[in-house]
């Protein structure tokens, strides 16, 4: 079996798949008897990126595996698409994710510890439902409080391998008319095995209420559920 075969059947495979493959399902894609090993399939996957270099798309390893995407510089233009699906986080649903992201494990009280005002159930139980965050465990103290984690498919969502690839807490900056201002320290950093963060889009400039949040913050998240250009955004909106 030549090396053209199997770069063509890799590529073929990621752009119908839509999404990450990891090496050992794309092994599985060819005949037992012919199939190529682990070292065969990176190379492909080396080929392949090589072959995208200065082109619009790029392929890119991800928590799950490999994909092949649009480069996150040109999604602003990509998203004309789809006009219509513009991508809106609220700030409540955003500094939640944020603080889950870097400071996991961590439990509920200890997110409204930080932000000041009460989490909205809606807002976790959308993060729990999209499969962006998970309960990783319980903490050691009186009424064993549900720790909160961030997943692969979070990480997969994003575009990123590992947690290592989380912009540096001094990268943050406003995003759209919202600037985070969680009083989180340079120095915090996130434990190993975690997993998690959000994208890019219009982020609508709405205030937390005195006693809360706004029950209505989980429907920001329904207009982007069906964007592609979120995913090839990746970090966009957080790494200024």
């Amino acid at each position: 079996m030549n090396e053209s075969y199997i770069r063509n059947v890799i590529e073929a495979a990621l752009l119908a798949a839509g999404g990450s493959l990891p090496v050992a399902e794309l092994a599985r894609l060819f005949e037992e008897n012919v199939r190529p090993d682990g070292a065969e399939i990176r190379a492909a996957l080396e080929a392949l990126a090589a072959e995208y270099s200065g082109r619009g798309i790029e392929l890119k390893e991800t928590a799950g595996g490999f994909r092949i995407q649009v480069r996150r510089e040109l999604a602003p233009e990509i998203s004309r698409l789809w006009p219509e699906r513009a991508t809106r986080y609220s700030r409540a649903l955003l500094e939640t994710l944020a603080l889950i992201a870097y400071r996991q494990p961590i439990t509920r009280a200890e997110i409204e510890a930080v932000r000041g005002v009460a989490v909205n159930p809606n807002i976790t139980r959308t993060l729990i439902e999209r499969n962006w965050v998970r309960v990783v465990g319980h903490r050691d103290v009186p009424g064993h409080p549900e720790l909160l984690g961030t997943t692969r498919e979070f990480l997969d969502y994003f575009g990123m391998k590992n947690l290592d690839e989380l912009p540096p807490l001094a990268e943050l900056k406003a995003i759209g008319e919202v600037t985070l201002h969680l009083a989180l320290a340079e120095e915090a950093s996130a434990p190993e095995g975690a997993e998690g963060l959000p994208a890019a889009g219009g982020v609508p400039p709405a205030e937390d209420a005195a006693a809360g949040e706004d029950p209505g913050d989980e429907d920001e998240l329904s207009a982007e559920g069906s964007d592609p250009t979120a995913r090839v955004a990746g970090l966009r909106a957080l790494e200024g």
